[in-house]
Protein backbone atom coordinates (compact mmCIF):
# COMPACT_ATOMS: atom_id res chain seq x y z
CA UNK A 1 0.00 0.00 0.00
CA UNK A 2 1.25 3.13 -1.16
CA UNK A 3 1.98 6.28 1.36
CA UNK A 4 -0.79 8.26 -0.04
CA UNK A 5 -3.33 5.88 0.61
CA UNK A 6 -2.08 5.33 4.16
CA UNK A 7 -2.47 9.15 3.96
CA UNK A 8 -6.03 9.14 2.79
CA UNK A 9 -7.75 6.11 5.11
CA UNK A 10 -5.87 8.31 8.47
CA UNK A 11 -7.67 11.81 7.76
CA UNK A 12 -10.25 11.50 10.39
CA UNK A 13 -10.52 9.45 13.31
CA UNK A 14 -13.68 7.14 12.26
CA UNK A 15 -11.61 6.64 8.69
CA UNK A 16 -8.42 5.85 10.94
CA UNK A 17 -10.15 3.72 13.25
CA UNK A 18 -11.82 1.81 10.29
CA UNK A 19 -8.34 1.25 7.98
CA UNK A 20 -6.36 0.52 10.90
CA UNK A 21 -7.83 -2.19 12.55
CA UNK A 22 -8.58 -3.63 8.65
CA UNK A 23 -4.67 -3.05 7.64
CA UNK A 24 -3.43 -4.83 11.06
CA UNK A 25 -5.36 -7.66 9.95
CA UNK A 26 -4.10 -7.90 6.71
CA UNK A 27 -0.89 -7.44 8.02
CA UNK A 28 -1.40 -10.41 10.49
CA UNK A 29 -2.79 -13.14 8.05
CA UNK A 30 0.38 -12.02 6.06
CA UNK A 31 2.75 -13.75 8.15
CA UNK A 32 0.94 -17.07 8.32
CA UNK A 33 -2.47 -18.52 7.57
CA UNK A 34 -4.75 -17.61 10.43
CA UNK A 35 -4.69 -20.83 13.10
CA UNK A 36 -8.05 -19.81 14.81
CA UNK A 37 -11.11 -17.76 13.82
CA UNK A 38 -11.60 -14.38 13.51
CA UNK A 39 -13.26 -13.23 17.16
CA UNK A 40 -15.39 -10.93 15.04
CA UNK A 41 -16.71 -13.45 13.00
CA UNK A 42 -19.30 -15.73 14.25
CA UNK A 43 -19.71 -18.87 15.21
CA UNK A 44 -20.03 -19.96 11.29
CA UNK A 45 -16.16 -18.73 10.85
CA UNK A 46 -14.59 -21.84 11.73
CA UNK A 47 -15.86 -23.95 8.47
CA UNK A 48 -14.39 -24.10 5.48
CA UNK A 49 -15.93 -22.82 2.16
CA UNK A 50 -16.41 -24.28 -1.40
CA UNK A 51 -13.55 -23.44 -4.39
CA UNK A 52 -16.51 -21.83 -5.75
CA UNK A 53 -16.91 -19.60 -2.75
CA UNK A 54 -13.26 -18.87 -3.13
CA UNK A 55 -13.30 -17.99 -6.60
CA UNK A 56 -15.99 -15.69 -6.28
CA UNK A 57 -14.34 -13.58 -3.40
CA UNK A 58 -11.60 -13.81 -5.41
CA UNK A 59 -12.97 -11.89 -8.26
CA UNK A 60 -14.64 -9.66 -5.81
CA UNK A 61 -11.60 -8.75 -4.05
CA UNK A 62 -9.98 -8.04 -7.57
CA UNK A 63 -12.54 -5.62 -8.38
CA UNK A 64 -12.36 -4.04 -5.27
CA UNK A 65 -8.74 -3.49 -5.70
CA UNK A 66 -9.22 -1.85 -9.02
CA UNK A 67 -11.87 -0.22 -7.54
CA UNK A 68 -9.54 1.47 -4.52
CA UNK A 69 -7.07 2.48 -7.58
CA UNK A 70 -9.51 4.42 -9.41
CA UNK A 71 -10.99 5.89 -6.45
CA UNK A 72 -7.41 6.73 -4.79
CA UNK A 73 -6.96 9.61 -7.94
CA UNK A 74 -10.27 10.91 -7.40
CA UNK A 75 -9.52 11.46 -3.58
CA UNK A 76 -5.90 12.97 -4.82
CA UNK A 77 -7.25 15.02 -6.79
CA UNK A 78 -10.50 16.55 -5.83
CA UNK A 79 -11.22 14.47 -2.38
CA UNK A 80 -11.58 15.89 0.82
CA UNK A 81 -8.16 16.85 1.53
CA UNK A 82 -7.06 17.88 -2.21
CA UNK A 83 -6.14 21.45 -2.78
CA UNK A 84 -8.90 23.92 -4.27
CA UNK A 85 -8.57 23.33 -8.22
CA UNK A 86 -10.94 24.54 -11.04
CA UNK A 87 -11.72 20.65 -11.29
CA UNK A 88 -12.16 19.93 -7.59
CA UNK A 89 -15.03 23.34 -8.45
CA UNK A 90 -16.38 21.59 -10.99
CA UNK A 91 -17.36 18.30 -9.53
CA UNK A 92 -18.86 20.74 -6.70
CA UNK A 93 -20.96 22.01 -9.42
CA UNK A 94 -22.64 18.87 -9.34
CA UNK A 95 -22.69 18.77 -5.34
CA UNK A 96 -21.31 20.57 -2.29
CA UNK A 97 -20.63 17.67 -0.25
CA UNK A 98 -18.70 15.96 -3.74
CA UNK A 99 -15.18 15.83 -2.02
CA UNK A 100 -16.77 14.36 1.25
CA UNK A 101 -18.16 11.97 -1.03
CA UNK A 102 -15.45 11.14 -3.43
CA UNK A 103 -13.05 10.52 0.18
CA UNK A 104 -15.23 8.34 1.46
CA UNK A 105 -16.04 6.06 -1.53
CA UNK A 106 -12.63 5.49 -1.27
CA UNK A 107 -12.53 4.45 2.26
CA UNK A 108 -15.22 1.94 1.83
CA UNK A 109 -13.75 0.21 -1.21
CA UNK A 110 -10.11 -0.19 0.43
CA UNK A 111 -12.37 -1.55 2.96
CA UNK A 112 -13.59 -3.94 1.29
CA UNK A 113 -10.06 -4.65 -0.16
CA UNK A 114 -8.59 -5.46 2.40
CA UNK A 115 -11.64 -7.51 4.57
CA UNK A 116 -11.99 -10.15 1.47
CA UNK A 117 -8.79 -10.57 1.15
CA UNK A 118 -7.94 -11.00 5.14
CA UNK A 119 -11.75 -13.50 5.15
CA UNK A 120 -9.84 -15.59 2.18
CA UNK A 121 -6.52 -15.83 3.97
CA UNK A 122 -8.28 -16.96 6.96
CA UNK A 123 -9.81 -20.25 5.18
CA UNK A 124 -6.91 -21.10 3.89
CA UNK A 125 -7.55 -19.58 0.29
CA UNK A 126 -5.06 -17.60 -1.67
CA UNK A 127 -5.44 -13.64 -1.53
CA UNK A 128 -5.69 -11.66 -4.47
CA UNK A 129 -2.47 -9.13 -5.19
CA UNK A 130 -2.49 -7.23 -8.27
CA UNK A 131 0.57 -5.14 -7.59
CA UNK A 132 2.46 -6.56 -10.48
CA UNK A 133 0.59 -5.13 -12.49
CA UNK A 134 0.79 -1.50 -11.30
CA UNK A 135 2.32 -0.32 -14.49
CA UNK A 136 0.29 2.50 -15.85
CA UNK A 137 0.86 6.14 -15.97
CA UNK A 138 -1.91 8.40 -14.28
CA UNK A 139 -2.49 11.95 -13.95
CA UNK A 140 1.10 14.27 -14.55
CA UNK A 141 -0.36 16.74 -12.04
CA UNK A 142 3.23 18.19 -10.55
CA UNK A 143 1.60 21.03 -8.42
CA UNK A 144 -0.20 18.08 -5.79
CA UNK A 145 3.29 16.24 -4.95
CA UNK A 146 3.26 12.64 -5.53
CA UNK A 147 0.34 12.03 -7.99
CA UNK A 148 2.55 12.25 -11.16
CA UNK A 149 5.24 9.54 -9.98
CA UNK A 150 2.89 6.78 -9.34
CA UNK A 151 1.99 3.69 -11.19
CA UNK A 152 -1.42 2.79 -11.41
CA UNK A 153 -3.87 -0.50 -12.19
CA UNK A 154 -6.61 1.87 -13.66
CA UNK A 155 -6.53 4.56 -16.81
CA UNK A 156 -8.77 7.25 -15.93
CA UNK A 157 -7.38 9.83 -19.34
CA UNK A 158 -9.24 8.00 -22.18
CA UNK A 159 -12.56 6.74 -21.01
CA UNK A 160 -15.86 5.96 -23.27
CA UNK A 161 -18.06 6.40 -20.89
CA UNK A 162 -21.77 3.69 -21.08
CA UNK A 163 -24.26 5.89 -19.66
CA UNK A 164 -27.32 3.22 -20.35
CA UNK A 165 -27.37 3.10 -17.13
CA UNK A 166 -29.13 6.40 -16.05
CA UNK A 167 -32.25 5.26 -18.82
CA UNK A 168 -31.74 1.68 -17.94
CA UNK A 169 -33.01 2.46 -14.00
CA UNK A 170 -35.64 5.45 -14.99
CA UNK A 171 -37.25 2.50 -17.39
CA UNK A 172 -40.56 1.32 -16.34
CA UNK A 173 -41.04 -1.64 -19.03
CA UNK A 174 -37.41 -3.20 -20.25
CA UNK A 175 -35.17 -4.87 -18.34
CA UNK A 176 -31.55 -5.96 -19.45
CA UNK A 177 -31.79 -9.48 -18.17
CA UNK A 178 -34.98 -10.21 -20.15
CA UNK A 179 -33.08 -8.98 -23.33
CA UNK A 180 -33.64 -5.50 -23.57
CA UNK A 181 -30.90 -2.49 -24.78
CA UNK A 182 -31.03 0.44 -23.66
CA UNK A 183 -29.74 4.21 -25.21
CA UNK A 184 -27.05 6.16 -23.64
CA UNK A 185 -28.35 9.33 -21.56
CA UNK A 186 -25.36 11.14 -22.79
CA UNK A 187 -24.42 9.62 -26.65
CA UNK A 188 -20.67 11.28 -27.08
CA UNK A 189 -19.44 10.17 -23.62
CA UNK A 190 -19.83 6.59 -24.89
CA UNK A 191 -18.48 7.29 -28.69
CA UNK A 192 -15.16 9.09 -27.59
CA UNK A 193 -12.00 8.98 -25.25
CA UNK A 194 -12.18 11.14 -22.82
CA UNK A 195 -10.21 12.21 -19.48
CA UNK A 196 -12.74 11.82 -16.10
CA UNK A 197 -9.43 13.59 -14.04
CA UNK A 198 -6.98 16.19 -15.14
CA UNK A 199 -3.84 15.11 -17.07
CA UNK A 200 -1.69 18.20 -16.30
CA UNK A 201 -1.20 21.16 -14.38
CA UNK A 202 -3.39 23.20 -16.87
CA UNK A 203 -6.67 20.77 -16.89
CA UNK A 204 -6.74 20.84 -12.81
CA UNK A 205 -6.24 24.81 -12.11
CA UNK A 206 -4.87 24.53 -8.76
CA UNK A 207 -6.40 27.25 -6.74
CA UNK A 208 -9.49 28.20 -8.79
CA UNK A 209 -12.53 28.49 -6.79
CA UNK A 210 -14.41 30.69 -9.57
CA UNK A 211 -17.53 29.85 -11.10
CA UNK A 212 -18.27 29.23 -14.02
CA UNK A 213 -15.34 27.24 -14.44
CA UNK A 214 -13.64 27.12 -17.75
CA UNK A 215 -15.75 24.43 -20.37
CA UNK A 216 -12.84 21.90 -20.85
CA UNK A 217 -12.05 21.37 -17.16
CA UNK A 218 -15.95 21.15 -16.46
CA UNK A 219 -16.56 18.94 -19.25
CA UNK A 220 -13.28 16.69 -17.16
CA UNK A 221 -15.58 17.07 -14.05
CA UNK A 222 -18.69 16.17 -15.46
CA UNK A 223 -17.31 12.96 -17.39
CA UNK A 224 -15.99 11.95 -13.85
CA UNK A 225 -19.68 12.11 -12.20
CA UNK A 226 -21.19 9.73 -14.76
CA UNK A 227 -18.36 7.36 -14.80
CA UNK A 228 -18.68 7.43 -10.83
CA UNK A 229 -22.05 6.02 -11.56
CA UNK A 230 -21.24 3.56 -14.07
CA UNK A 231 -18.69 2.15 -11.74
CA UNK A 232 -20.75 1.71 -8.85
CA UNK A 233 -23.87 0.70 -10.92
CA UNK A 234 -21.16 -2.39 -11.87
CA UNK A 235 -20.62 -3.46 -8.52
CA UNK A 236 -24.51 -3.04 -7.79
CA UNK A 237 -25.54 -5.50 -9.69
CA UNK A 238 -22.46 -7.49 -9.54
CA UNK A 239 -22.56 -8.63 -5.77
CA UNK A 240 -26.45 -8.83 -6.11
CA UNK A 241 -25.28 -11.61 -9.33
CA UNK A 242 -22.67 -13.23 -7.68
CA UNK A 243 -24.56 -13.90 -4.56
CA UNK A 244 -26.92 -16.21 -6.15
CA UNK A 245 -24.10 -18.66 -6.41
CA UNK A 246 -22.94 -18.76 -2.68
CA UNK A 247 -22.82 -21.72 -1.46
CA UNK A 248 -21.67 -20.90 2.43
CA UNK A 249 -23.74 -19.00 4.62
CA UNK A 250 -21.39 -16.48 6.18
CA UNK A 251 -19.73 -16.26 2.38
CA UNK A 252 -23.62 -14.79 1.59
CA UNK A 253 -23.71 -12.32 4.26
CA UNK A 254 -20.04 -10.98 3.08
CA UNK A 255 -21.18 -10.47 -0.47
CA UNK A 256 -24.63 -9.32 0.82
CA UNK A 257 -23.26 -6.82 3.25
CA UNK A 258 -20.83 -5.52 1.00
CA UNK A 259 -23.22 -5.50 -1.50
CA UNK A 260 -25.49 -3.37 0.15
CA UNK A 261 -22.88 -0.25 0.62
CA UNK A 262 -22.37 -0.51 -3.20
CA UNK A 263 -26.11 -0.02 -3.52
CA UNK A 264 -25.87 3.19 -1.31
CA UNK A 265 -23.06 4.48 -3.34
CA UNK A 266 -24.89 4.00 -6.83
CA UNK A 267 -27.66 5.83 -5.64
CA UNK A 268 -25.33 8.63 -4.57
CA UNK A 269 -23.67 9.23 -8.13
CA UNK A 270 -27.29 8.58 -9.69
CA UNK A 271 -27.82 11.46 -8.31
CA UNK A 272 -24.97 13.90 -8.67
CA UNK A 273 -24.62 12.62 -12.53
CA UNK A 274 -27.91 14.49 -13.48
CA UNK A 275 -26.44 17.86 -12.23
CA UNK A 276 -23.70 17.80 -14.54
CA UNK A 277 -23.38 20.94 -16.23
CA UNK A 278 -24.42 21.45 -19.80
CA UNK A 279 -22.18 22.22 -22.02
CA UNK A 280 -20.28 21.38 -25.50
CA UNK A 281 -16.59 20.81 -25.39
CA UNK A 282 -15.36 19.42 -28.96
CA UNK A 283 -16.92 16.23 -29.51
CA UNK A 284 -18.14 15.82 -26.19
CA UNK A 285 -21.89 17.27 -25.27
CA UNK A 286 -23.90 17.51 -22.25
CA UNK A 287 -27.44 18.11 -22.10
CA UNK A 288 -29.50 19.79 -19.94
CA UNK A 289 -31.09 16.68 -17.38
CA UNK A 290 -32.76 19.38 -15.24
CA UNK A 291 -34.32 21.32 -17.84
CA UNK A 292 -37.64 22.42 -16.85
CA UNK A 293 -39.28 21.00 -20.30
CA UNK A 294 -41.10 18.14 -20.52
CA UNK A 295 -38.65 15.45 -20.35
CA UNK A 296 -39.37 11.90 -21.15
CA UNK A 297 -39.33 9.70 -18.06
CA UNK A 298 -35.69 8.09 -19.06
CA UNK A 299 -33.46 11.17 -18.75
CA UNK A 300 -35.77 12.76 -15.80
CA UNK A 301 -32.88 13.70 -13.39
CA UNK A 302 -34.93 13.33 -9.91
CA UNK A 303 -35.64 9.71 -10.42
CA UNK A 304 -32.83 8.40 -8.92
CA UNK A 305 -34.74 5.83 -7.14
CA UNK A 306 -35.38 2.66 -9.63
CA UNK A 307 -38.26 2.82 -10.97
CA UNK A 308 -40.67 -0.90 -11.03
CA UNK A 309 -40.26 -2.33 -14.37
CA UNK A 310 -40.77 -6.03 -15.63
CA UNK A 311 -38.42 -8.86 -13.65
CA UNK A 312 -38.52 -12.31 -14.32
CA UNK A 313 -41.43 -12.38 -16.45
CA UNK A 314 -43.75 -9.73 -18.38
CA UNK A 315 -46.85 -12.13 -16.89
CA UNK A 316 -45.64 -10.71 -13.07
CA UNK A 317 -46.37 -6.59 -12.26
CA UNK A 318 -43.75 -4.42 -12.44
CA UNK A 319 -41.33 -4.19 -9.21
CA UNK A 320 -38.59 -1.84 -8.35
CA UNK A 321 -35.28 -4.00 -8.93
CA UNK A 322 -31.31 -3.66 -9.04
CA UNK A 323 -30.86 -4.62 -12.86
CA UNK A 324 -29.43 -6.64 -14.20
CA UNK A 325 -29.17 -9.56 -11.67
CA UNK A 326 -28.73 -12.44 -13.89
CA UNK A 327 -25.84 -15.09 -12.80
CA UNK A 328 -24.56 -16.25 -16.40
CA UNK A 329 -21.36 -14.69 -17.20
CA UNK A 330 -22.08 -11.97 -15.01
CA UNK A 331 -18.13 -11.75 -13.74
CA UNK A 332 -16.97 -11.78 -17.26
CA UNK A 333 -19.44 -9.75 -17.96
CA UNK A 334 -17.84 -7.21 -15.87
CA UNK A 335 -14.51 -7.58 -17.51
CA UNK A 336 -15.83 -6.88 -20.71
CA UNK A 337 -17.78 -3.93 -19.32
CA UNK A 338 -14.67 -1.97 -17.65
CA UNK A 339 -12.62 -3.32 -20.34
CA UNK A 340 -15.14 -1.09 -22.94
CA UNK A 341 -14.83 1.58 -20.37
CA UNK A 342 -10.90 2.11 -21.06
CA UNK A 343 -10.14 1.98 -17.87
CA UNK A 344 -7.22 -0.74 -18.72
CA UNK A 345 -6.13 1.45 -21.47
CA UNK A 346 -2.04 0.22 -21.71
CA UNK A 347 -2.49 -2.68 -19.34
CA UNK A 348 -0.20 -5.68 -20.44
CA UNK A 349 -1.47 -9.18 -22.24
CA UNK A 350 -0.57 -10.67 -18.74
CA UNK A 351 -3.13 -8.86 -16.92
CA UNK A 352 -6.12 -9.43 -18.75
CA UNK A 353 -5.17 -12.52 -19.26
CA UNK A 354 -5.08 -12.73 -14.95
CA UNK A 355 -7.97 -10.98 -15.02
CA UNK A 356 -10.25 -13.27 -17.14
CA UNK A 357 -9.51 -16.30 -15.41
CA UNK A 358 -10.86 -14.76 -11.95
CA UNK A 359 -13.81 -13.93 -13.96
CA UNK A 360 -14.22 -17.61 -15.42
CA UNK A 361 -13.41 -18.99 -12.04
CA UNK A 362 -15.76 -17.14 -10.57
CA UNK A 363 -18.66 -18.10 -13.23
CA UNK A 364 -18.10 -21.56 -12.83
CA UNK A 365 -19.44 -21.31 -9.75
CA UNK A 366 -22.19 -22.64 -8.41
CA UNK A 367 -23.90 -23.10 -5.10
CA UNK A 368 -24.04 -26.52 -3.31
CA UNK A 369 -26.52 -27.26 -1.80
Amino acid sequence: MTQSEIAIRKRADRRSFLKNSLAASAATVGVGLLSSSLSAMGADHDGGITEGDAAILRFLAAAEILETDLWVQYTELAGQDAPDSGYKTGLIQLDGDMPQYISDNTDDELSHELFINAYLKSKGAKPVDLEQFRTLEGSQVTDIPGVASKKRLTNLTQLSVDTSWWVRYRSSDKNPDLGDTFPNAVPTLATGKFPAIPRNNAELEIGNTNVPVDTHVQAIANTAGFHFGFIEQGGTSLYASLAQRVSNVEVLRIVLSIGGTEIMHFQTWDDKAGNAIPLTDGALVFPDLTADIPQPETLQSNLIMPEPTVFLSKKFPACSIIRPTATKGVAMGAVKGLTADGLFAGQTPDFFEFLRDLAEEADEARREI
